[in-house]
Order: C-alpha cells, then sequence, then structure tokens
C-alpha cells in the first residue's frame, strides 16, 4: 500500500511539474531542464539538435541564460534547397551554421504575451534582434506570432511558451536567415 502512495505520489508530482508548459515532438518539457536537456527529447527537433551539437553550442545553450530559442522543426530544415542541411553541418561550414543557429536565440526570457504586447505596442512590426547579430521582425497573424528574417521568410510559432531552467522555446515551422 506505501509503495503504491509513494507511486501516486511521484505522478501527481510529475503531472504538476508539466502543468502548463506543453510537450514538444511528442516528449514531455521540463522547467527544471535546460533547453539543450529538453530539445534532445522532441522527435521533432533532431536536425536542430544535430546541428548545434555540429556548431558547438550545446554548452552555450545549457548555459544560465536567459534565451528565447526559435527552434524550427525537422520539416523546417526539409523547407530550405535540397541538400543545404548536409552542406552547413560538414566542418568547413561551422562558421555560417553558427551564425544562422545564433540568429534563432535572443537573450532574455521572452513570453508570448510580452513579444505580442511589443508588436502591439510597435503598431504591428516589433524589431528582434539575436545573439548572432541578425534583426528580425515581430509581428502578428491573428493570434500567431510570426518572425520574418532577413531574406522574407516568415516563420510562425506553432507552440509558444515552452518553459526552460534557462529560458523559453518557441517551436517554429521555418528556418530563420540571415541578410545576405
Amino acid at each position: 500500500m506505501k509503495a503504491f502512495a509513494l507511486a501516486a505520489a511521484l505522478s501527481l508530482t510529475a503531472t504538476a511539474a508539466l502543468a502548463g508548459n506543453p510537450e514538444v515532438g511528442g516528449a514531455p518539457m521540463y522547467e527544471t531542464k535546460n533547453i539543450v536537456e529538453n530539445a534532445v527529447n522532441s522527435k521533432d527537433h533532431t536536425t536542430l539538435v544535430a546541428a548545434v551539437q555540429a556548431a558547438g553550442l550545446v554548452e552555450t545553450l545549457q548555459g544560465a541564460g536567459p534565451f528565447t530559442v526559435f527552434a524550427p522543426t525537422n520539416d523546417a530544415f526539409t523547407k530550405l534547397p535540397a541538400g543545404t542541411v548536409e552542406t552547413l553541418l560538414k566542418p568547413e561550414n561551422k562558421d555560417q551554421l553558427v551564425k544562422i543557429l545564433t540568429c534563432h536565440v535572443v537573450g532574455a526570457n521572452a513570453m508570448s504575451e510580452a513579444i505580442a504586447k511589443m508588436i502591439a505596442d510597435d503598431k504591428g512590426m516589433h524589431p528582434v534582434k539575436t545573439v548572432g547579430g541578425c534583426e528580425f521582425t515581430a509581428m502578428m497573424d491573428g493570434d500567431k506570432i510570426q518572425i520574418k528574417d532577413g531574406q522574407n521568410n516568415v516563420a510562425t510559432v506553432t507552440i509558444a511558451d515552452v518553459k526552460q531552467s534557462n529560458g523559453v522555446i518557441h517551436v517554429i515551422d521555418t528556418v530563420l536567415l540571415p541578410a545576405m
């Protein structure tokens, strides 16, 4: 009986830890884990995780932050021209890969409500400066946040406010690219 009570209590604790934090890629996202610890469990972000590893950014994204990461899904990477991902993952292209990935990161803990307010305060378009030196534009499409990159591609946030111990992840449907 005590074992059952303990198991029930642990189950309730785990459920409470997930309350308010969405699953991503079929995996629970825990507020007590950092961006990398959670991302490696998402089946929708295997390409992003491989790219972060190839770029040598694992340690950075495990750091204290805070970070807001606009995390493209595997499907987002397939929208790039054929061979792009494979080319970027080559060691000789590490600098370009780092640039692209760090353009998905903002040095703040920006939840969707705050982003939407900034967009509204700026009359529909809010500049977003990334740690990679890119400046993108945040805007709204109905109730969805969108980010326009330096090449006029538009990514939509499909899952917002995935809380992490060192920031927040917003899942996006398009890879953001710096201006050429």
